[in-house]
């Protein structure tokens, strides 16, 4: 029996935008595109009618615009998940992290509108988020599958509903950790609202700097740290060249640009370089583990979580060598069990954390190892 494929809405007031992305979900054939919407009070009146896993919801439209539409999913308790199309604009960074905290689930660039390496890249990413937040139904409808247009996407990873293989989890004590120094931490997919719900339970007196990589666009990380400061009794910032890593600090790698940690007699402090892409990636979780545990040793608390592919996994691993504490995200709590997964499997990992006790755990963790 063939897996039931993803049901997709398409919420958007350009025909133009509602076909390229339609094109899109309908070049893999895990997905189905069930209908599409030209603002957000017509996607209601389409979620009346139809069984829909996930929809892909602009921003700016006449009416009800995207911000109106989560409110008022919201009001309404709909559970499907949104997945957010915004403008590398200020003020769509701006929306768009608004949209975040009125829960829609995550959000991706709008492809420019031609045929280019950015809707490549773009229908890559967006493929690989409807498989990861539209895969958790249960219904059992199915439809034809649209034929693939001449447009094709890039090949995308396994449906998110394929079976797992097992992965064996650590079980042993923690080993001995004295003098922990600073808490680094490399994200992807599903990160947004999972670092908020981290941050937001962290103690005011928690005894690291914190230093993280969520991989997102550059133009969006800047307005990211500064919603996650709301919310947060710690200072949450964008990464700048040359800041302190200082207790009571979380400082967010600026979109497009690696971070590492540099440790000096008086202070620490952090590097920005636009160096190759690591892992696929920059900013790159790699690179940030690998500087964190040769400026730190084993004072570093490094924490992998949910995110695709496997950046940072390796780099991980040399936090554990150099005998720093390794924490990664439970398969059940995370979006996507990728970058935890291969650090697991790695053996880079010491300790698992479900996302509802990672805050509880780091707390009790910093607390008790902190130098």
């Amino acid at each position: 029996m063939s897996p039931v494929p993803i049901r997709v809405l398409i919420v958007d007031d350009s025909a133009l935008m509602r076909n390229l992305i339609g094109r899109i979900v309908e070049s893999d054939p895990g997905l189905v595109l069930v209908g599409k919407a030209m603002n957000g009070a017509f996607a209601l009146k389409k979620l009346e009618t139809l069984a829909v896993d996930i929809i892909v919801l602009d921003l700016e439209m006449p009416e009800m615009n995207g911000i109106e539409f989560l409110k008022k999913r919201k009001e309404l308790k709909l559970e499907t998940p949104v997945i957010i199309l915004s403008s590398v604009a200020r003020r769509g960074a701006e929306v768009t992290m608004e949209a975040l905290a009125l829960g829609a689930a995550d959000f991706i660039k709008k492809p420019s509108g031609s045929v280019s390496e950015d809707i490549h890249s773009v229908g890559e990413h967006l493929i690989e988020l409807i498989k990861a937040y539209g895969g958790g139904r249960t219904s059992g409808w199915t439809a034809p599958l649209p034929k693939t247009e001449a447009w094709t996407a890039p090949a995308a990873p396994a449906p998110a509903f394929a079976p797992a293989k097992p992965v064996t989890l650590p079980t042993g004590p923690l080993r001995a950790h004295a003098g922990l120094q600073l808490c680094v931490i490399g994200i992807s997919t599903g990160g947004p609202n999972a670092l908020r719900q981290v941050f937001s339970a962290l103690d005011p007196d928690f005894p690291l700097p914190v230093v993280v990589v969520q991989h997102m666009p550059a133009g969006f990380t800047a307005e990211f740290a500064k919603s996650l400061d709301k919310n947060c009794p710690l200072e949450v910032k964008e990464a700048e060249e040359g800041d302190l890593v200082k207790k009571g600090r979380i400082l967010i790698a600026p979109g497009d640009w690696h971070i590492e940690v540099e440790k000096k007699s008086l202070a620490a402090l952090v590097h920005l370089s636009q160096a190759e892409l690591t892992n696929g990636h920059r900013p790159s979780a790699g690179v940030l583990f690998r500087s964190a545990a040769k400026q730190y040793g084993s004072s570093v608390l490094a924490v992998i979580m949910t995110g695709m592919g496997r950046d940072g996994a390796a780099e991980i691993g040399e936090v554990y060598k150099a005998g720093g504490l390794t924490i990664a995200q439970d398969e059940a709590s995370s979006v996507v069990f990728g970058m935890p997964k291969v650090a697991i499997e790695l053996g880079n990992v010491e300790k698992v954390v479900s996302l509802g006790e990672m805050a509880s755990s780091l707390n009790k963790l910093a607390k008790e190892f902190a130098r």
